[in-house]
């Protein structure tokens, strides 16, 4: 028989757009000879539906596109994942549809309540397996959380997959699979939310070769694709024989449909999309984020402030690339402390990316903002009052232009800014998505260094130069920062690896540049608490995953 993997991308909320991506799905398999399609994860109402979830009319209208999907769907069965409520309880479920109508139902077992994920808010635990025939094969049913178990440790972050696991520490046994087992399965349909971080599908083959193994199971693992607010879900999904190999692929970042020919329960081999370096899977994820958070928003395009610097640079890129050229704006606000080199390289890369591009000079502005301060000023030295006033003239043009136009802002802010605190609000923080925020510096040189492989689109100079906030002259990052490969090693440490300072400074690290970065970290939290949402690509980033308290004096070592 064959079976079809619908790696779809659904949208949060849009039942009737779900519905119909669903079913062209399941109608394209089913003219290629599939018996079973099988989508992701609350594929229904996308994910995460969040606080969705605690309405009650939202229960009642995924019900009626539930019954209305297995109505439509009738000439192929569909396995769907939807919310599902019944006698006042409510769970994250997975339904086959078959010949008009639901004719089995399973409610997921595990649910994860770490890093980004809530379902403990939100759904009822289930404890019954759910095994179906189709065609004398044997299929089980698990969702997610289900196939993953739990460590006997806490979960480190640093080696952690969002499900929660640290291999280092051994794994678990995950109950799911085996209930499917012992009821007859012979091959487990995995469906999955599954969000990227770095090195993500590495895990995912790890745990899922376990289980395989360990359960005497071939594995369908169907993921989700696409963007949802700072989450980018990359699909990559994959089949798997008894014996833990990979015996299909899909690629990553992209909607898929593929077919599965499954020989007495064993899966045939078949195709095998080649893995690429993380640079590419990064900026792969980084694209789709942008593309999906623009366009499932409604926005007609984006703005970026371009300086002239390496991040402002690497955002244009992913931005062209993401959306197209005709729908990204580079605007240049040179100041009096604006280099040439700056805005010789700014418009050259907007020349290279055919952006529409502008130069909108703020010394005019600068100055008046000033001679309405003198008197409040009078006696005191220049200092970051001024400097930020530069970076908030640019955000309030910006913004001006994006409420004239339509077009949202896109900040250029990196993760090891948003760690120290090396940025203004209501300036280079005004916007409505920051495309870099978990990403560090280090990192935003890779990025670019990848980028101009495909095509030398960022200027030489952009990437030699040293990093300059360009609000004084002469200024460089480094008088106010350490060296980025020190700070971010440290912010690494702390942050995604959750490793006290004593800890870090026994890797080798200075305990004065420790115990700077970790003072900026900690004084920062009001800033990055008022940031735009932005891209997650890491075990922890500032958002969803970091819940520290703004008002806190608790140190530690």
């Amino acid at each position: 028989m064959k079976i079809a993997l619908a790696q779809i991308n659904a949208v949060v909320g849009d039942l009737a757009g779900n519905v119909a991506r669903i079913l062209d799905f399941a109608r394209r398999a089913s003219a290629q000879g599939a018996a079973l399609v099988v989508t992701p994860e609350l594929a229904l109402c996308g994910y995460p539906p969040e606080d969705l979830l605690l309405r009650e009319d939202f229960y009642a209208d995924c019900k009626a596109a539930l019954q209305q999907l297995a109505a439509q769907a009738h000439e192929i069965a569909v396995l769907v994942g939807h919310p599902h409520q019944v006698a006042g309880r409510h769970y994250n479920a997975a339904s086959l549809l078959q010949d008009g109508r639901i004719t089995a139902t399973y409610h997921k077992h595990a649910l994860p309540n770490h890093t980004v994920f809530d379902e403990q808010r939100y759904f009822d635990t289930g404890n019954e397996p759910c095994v179906f025939a189709l065609d004398g094969i044997k299929f089980g049913i698990n969702i997610c959380e289900d196939v993953w178990g739990k460590s006997g440790a806490r979960a480190n972050p640093a080696v952690a997959s969002d499900e929660g696991i640290d291999l280092r520490v051994g794994l678990e046994e995950a109950a799911a699979p085996h209930a499917a087992r012992a009821a007859g399965a012979q091959v487990l349909l995995v469906i999955n939310a599954s969000p990227y971080h770095l090195r993500k599908q590495s895990l995912r083959h790890e745990v899922m070769r376990r289980r395989a193994i360990e359960c005497g199971l071939a594995l369908v693992y169907v993921n989700l694709v696409g963007g949802q607010d700072e989450l980018v879900f990359d699909g990559a999904s994959f089949v798997m024989n008894r014996q833990g190999e990979v015996m299909h692929q899909l690629p990553a970042c992209q909607e898929v449909l593929r077919l599965v020919t499954l020989e007495n329960g064993e899966p045939q081999r078949g195709e095998i999309a080649p893995s690429s370096m993380l640079e590419a899977d990064v900026y792969e994820v980084l694209c789709l984020g942008v593309h999906d958070y623009v366009t499932k928003n409604g926005f007609p395009g984006v703005l970026v402030g371009l300086s002239g610097g390496i991040d402002s640079a690497l955002t244009l890129a992913i931005a062209a690339d993401a959306l197209g050229a005709d729908k990204v704006r580079a605007v240049m606000m040179p100041s009096q402390y604006t280099a040439d080199m700056s805005r010789e390289d700014a418009h050259a890369q907007a020349v290279t990316m055919n952006v529409r591009y502008s130069e909108i000079p703020i010394q005019p502005l600068f100055d008046a903002f000033l001679a309405t301060l003198i008197g409040e000023f009078k006696g005191l030295s220049t200092d970051v009052a001024e400097e930020n006033l530069q970076s908030r003239i640019r955000g309030s043009l910006l913004m001006a232009l994006s409420n004239k136009f339509g077009a949202m802002v896109l900040t250029t802010g990196n993760k090891s800014e948003m760690s120290t605190g090396y940025a203004t609000l209501y300036g280079d923080m005004a916007g409505g998505f920051a495309v870099l925020k978990d990403v560090s510096k280090t990192l935003v040189y890779r990025l670019v260094a990848y980028r101009n492989t495909i095509a030398p689109v960022i200027p030489q100079r952009v990437i030699a130069r040293a990093p300059s906030a360009e609000l004084r002259a002469n200024q460089t990052d480094q008088d106010s920062l350490p060296s980025y490969d020190v700070l971010d090693a440290i912010m690494e440490a702390y942050v995604e690896q959750g490793l006290r300072s004593d800890e870090i400074e026994r890797s080798g690290f200075n305990r004065g540049d420790i115990d700077r970065v970790l003072h900026l970290l900690r004084s920062s939290e009001y800033k990055r608490r008022q940031a735009p949402v932005g891209i997650r690509i890491t075990t922890r980033g500032f958002g969803k995953d970091w819940r520290y308290p703004i008002t806190n004096k608790y140190r530690h070592n």
